[in-house]
């Protein structure tokens, strides 16, 4: 079992909140353990496609919440977790995670500049020398940077 997972998830808007839209998992070498669209469990009031390319359609076909957080949950358990803002992904997904468990690049001192987050963009740019988000965020992709950037620096943590 891989004792290491990354995790991010797209959001759409429900009135003044964030719901869940799509959530990707990836192990240690980048393989995608979940990868997949969630139907809404509220009215979706803006799909934000401009930064993620969601569509109603992509949702309509999606997951049930409950089955994707069950799905979670259980990838969860006993492993370290990786991501960027991880509050807001284990949020949507209504999830608790060990913070002694957490590698969140956001909150990561060594990763900050002037005591605030730098985004995942950034950190890709300077310390992967990758180019990620060129015109939308994609969970699948934002998981496996925060993966790759990980191992660059398990040694950190």
């Amino acid at each position: 079992m891989n004792l290491v997972i990354a995790l991010d998830c797209e959001m759409v808007g429900s009135g003044n909140r964030s719901i869940l839209a799509k959530v990707s998992v990836v192990d240690e070498d980048g393989r995608a353990l979940l990868n997949c669209f969630v139907k809404p469990t509220d009215t979706v009031t803006d799909y934000r496609s401009s930064v993620h390319r969601i569509t109603a359609r992509d949702l309509e076909d999606g997951e049930s919440f409950d089955n994707v957080q069950r799905k979670v949950a259980e990838l969860l358990k006993g492993r370290i977790l990786v991501g960027h803002s991880l509050d807001f992904d284990l949020g949507v997904l209504n999830l608790p995670h060990p913070e002694h468990n957490k590698r969140d690049f956001a909150k990561t001192r060594m990763f900050m500049q002037n005591g605030l987050p730098r985004s995942l963009k950034d950190l890709a740019r300077e310390h992967l020398n990758k180019n990620i988000q060129e015109g939308h965020h994609d969970s699948l992709e934002d998981a496996r940077t925060c993966m790759e950037l990980y191992k660059k620096f398990d040694k950190y943590w």
